[in-house]
């Protein structure tokens, strides 16, 4: 069958390649592959070596945000035969930690989980792949291809989720929040803000394209400023850049007792003036928090599954603004002015 590819670090390797059908090891459940998704990590494994193939393999077939439709499952695994699902990223490692043991694999306190497409295993991108049904989330058939926006939409239902739990370690009622980006995870981020009834406000550099009328729509409010300029003091920021300067003036532009979710990471070494005295009395003045965030649990899966159900189809829609056929999926890793989320069509 075919698969979608890379060396890690070589982009010029991308491509497509033939290989043995999934193994039974992967999972009872079969699947034929709809959607892959393709994100900034599938551009960093390609140009910077970020993650990993299986051992002993060169190649690392790529695909983390999936969607694919049931072909065979075991009696009694609760799945049939048309069954949209999407698959979980992580396996828990093999030990395990405290957190792996409970099911708590995207907290894994020894770095020995493995991640599908990124980490250690092949990824969702082939003709078919398996799932053990403990990783396989089952999606409303009213969804159709807007199932492939699950995962990335699990990262920032766990961002609210521990958003909120951080918060309620004291009287907390949130009224207003930032998003920082207006990428898919921000424009996602600021989808359950809105559905969660919060004056939403996001920071993005573009002046231009679909990202101002998409947050619009949600009944957001897009700025092009500085974080400073917008006049708004949050409750909750989901920061979603990784860009470390917008972490630092959003912790310092915070209500008190106000949280900042970090989930994006920073690649660059450049220098910025700051001033780390400044930051700290903000933070302990105000009795906030500022967290990291990566990966996502099966119920996260479930929340963002339950999320998209609620949501508006043709905006969600309007997110997806590139398909490619599998030999043309290099061209995903080149970003076009009015792209937001690039997906391959497997079954092409």
């Amino acid at each position: 069958m075919k698969a979608i590819a890379i060396i890690p670090g070589h982009p010029e390797s991308a491509g497509v390649i033939d290989m043995p059908e999934p193994p039974a090891t992967d999972g009872s459940i079969l699947l034929r592959t709809k959607l892959i998704g393709v994100c900034g990590t599938d551009v960093e494994i390609a140009r910077d070596g970020y993650g990993s193939p299986p051992p002993g393999e060169e190649r690392l077939v790529l695909g983390h945000e999936s969607l694919g439709e049931v072909l065979e499952a075991p009696a009694g695994s609760g799945f049939s035969p048309g069954d949209l699902l999407a698959g979980v990223v992580r396996r828990p490692d093999p030990v395990p930690c405290g957190a792996c043991a409970v099911d708590e694999w995207d907290m894994c306190r020894n770095g020995r989980f493995v991640e599908r497409g990124i980490k250690d295993r092949h990824g969702y991108g082939s003709e078919r792949f398996r799932l053990d049904p403990r990783f396989a989330i089952r999606l409303d058939p009213q969804l159709g291809d807007l199932g492939v926006l699950v995962e990335p939409t699990s990262v920032v239902a766990k961002a609210w989720e521990h958003s909120e739990r951080i918060g309620g370690r004291a009287w907390f009622e949130p009224k207003v929040a930032l998003i920082t980006g207006a990428g898919p995870i921000g424009l996602l981020a600021t989808l359950l803000a809105r559905q969660r009834g919060l004056e939403t406000h996001v920071v993005d550099r573009n002046t231009s394209g679909p990202k101002p009328k998409l947050v619009n729509d949600l009944g957001a409010h897009y700025h092009s400023v500085p974080i400073t300029d917008i006049g708004v003091n949050p409750d909750i920021v989901i920061e979603c850049t990784g860009v470390g300067e917008l972490a630092i003036q959003a912790a310092q532009q915070t209500s008190p007792g106000a949280v900042v979710a970090l989930t994006g990471i920073s690649h660059s070494d450049r220098a910025v003036e700051t001033y780390p005295d400044e930051m700290n009395r903000a933070l302990v003045l105000g009795n906030k928090v500022v967290f990291g965030t990566v990966n996502a649990a099966r119920r996260h899966y479930e929340q963002a599954a339950d999320a998209l159900l609620k949501a508006d189809r043709h905006w969600l829609g309007r997110l997806i603004t590139r398909r490619l056929p599998p030999q043309d999926w290099p061209d995903a890793l080149t970003k076009r002015p009015d792209d937001i989320k690039i997906v391959i069509e497997m079954a092409r």
